[in-house]
């Protein structure tokens, strides 16, 4: 971006970044000082969410924690399904679409099929359903940070490596949907996307950045890919080790907030490749699939694939109009999330989970400091 075009964006964005920030001000102001309620919950309610609008890595890490705690208890999870054709409570089922529950629970679902995943705008209402309809024994809340009517038991932020909180601003000019200080309500902070040969001193260097509090834990994640996989034929896969770079082409294809690490795998992957990004949350159509084809076949190799995200392969995979071209060559690219630093840490984050849901008891640690809410 020129500097030119950089001055206009201020001058245009900067003043309703302003307002914007005085009104989630006033809302937090108001909710710290018990003018407005937060609801609490008798059993474990884990919220998975960040300040910004996107890009964190939320989905991976919510699939992580399912993970962890689905072969031992009967875990729910809530999302307001952004971008559904619904409205209210519902609950995914095998008639379930990403347009009924939208994309991100609708590939949760798919992922997790024994897995209760229901969608509400009403964060408290969906709570109260499941826990009545279901033996849950927690719900995880995706993405729910700011939704301040429920005070979740156990808060995990998440931040991206590339872009944390500290270095954004108020939307519309930036990203940021509060203060960067409310991190202070996180009980665990996840900084995710991070580089795998991250060294010590950056860590430290981003704990004093992010300011973390002495009743919080501070970890650090990255993105780990597995083998593609067929999107209209799972059974179809490929190794990621065994593609030839020098003659395979690939056309990558995504709709996700922020598709820089996964345009950084594409290029890891071939000498030859070509890029469609659509928005956030994008619904495909026919027109769409024509375009994916189109730029298939001008792909130079012999050998050549689309590959996209896991989330667009749960909206591709229920259209109709998709040309078969695309149908046999169209693989996505799984992700995983995998902790930095030595395997104690690891453990530690899995034992607080597991011991929160367990006993409903955040650890002494987390219980420290809770005045710095008022201040």
């Amino acid at each position: 971006m020129s500097a030119g075009l950089k001055i206009l964006k201020w001058l245009l964005l900067y003043p309703l970044s302003l307002i914007y920030g005085i009104a989630v001000s006033v809302r937090n102001s108001l909710y710290e000082n018990k003018v407005l309620k937060s609801r609490t919950f008798n059993f474990p309610v884990i919220c998975v969410g960040n300040l910004t609008v996107g890009g964190t890595g939320k989905t991976p890490h919510v699939e992580y924690l399912l993970r962890l705690l689905k072969d031992d208890f009967n875990i729910g999870v809530l999302s307001r399904g952004y971008k559904r054709k619904t409205k209210g409570f519902v609950m995914a089922d095998e008639r379930a679409t990403a347009k009924s529950i939208g994309d991100e629970p609708m590939q949760i679902k798919q992922k997790f099929p024994d897995v209760t995943v229901a969608v509400d705008e009403k964060r408290s209402r969906g709570i109260d359903i499941l826990s009545n309809k279901k033996d849950i024994k927690a719900v995880i809340l995706d993405d729910a940070f700011q939704h301040r009517k429920i005070q979740a038991g156990l808060n995990v932020l998440l931040t991206d490596y590339n872009r944390p909180f500290t270095r954004d601003h108020f939307l519309p000019y930036g990203r940021l949907r509060e203060q960067a200080h409310e991190h202070r309500r996180a009980h665990i902070i996840i900084v995710t996307k991070c580089p795998k040969s991250m060294k010590p001193i950056e860590k430290r260097l981003m704990d004093k950045e992010l300011k973390i509090y002495p009743f919080q834990y501070l970890y650090f994640t990255t993105f780990e890919y597995d083998d593609l996989v067929g999107v209209f034929d799972h059974d179809k896969k490929i190794k990621l080790d065994e593609i030839d770079k020098s003659k395979t082409s690939i056309l990558g294809v995504s709709g996700i907030a922020n598709n820089k690490m996964f345009r950084k795998k594409i290029s890891a992957l071939t000498t030859d490749k070509k890029m469609m990004h659509f928005m956030d949350h994008h619904f495909y159509n026919a027109s769409d699939m024509n375009r994916i084809k189109n730029q298939f076949e001008k792909l130079k190799n012999e050998h050549k694939i689309v590959v996209t995200t896991e989330k667009d392969a749960t909206k591709i995979k229920q259209l109709r109009d998709v040309p078969e071209i695309v149908k046999k060559h169209l693989y996505y690219l799984p992700v995983r999330v995998e902790f930095l630093g030595n395997e104690e840490q690891e453990e530690e984050f899995k034992y607080q989970i597991i011991r929160y849901v367990k006993t409903n008891r955040r650890y002494s640690k987390l219980y420290k400091g809770q005045d710095h809410l008022k201040s």
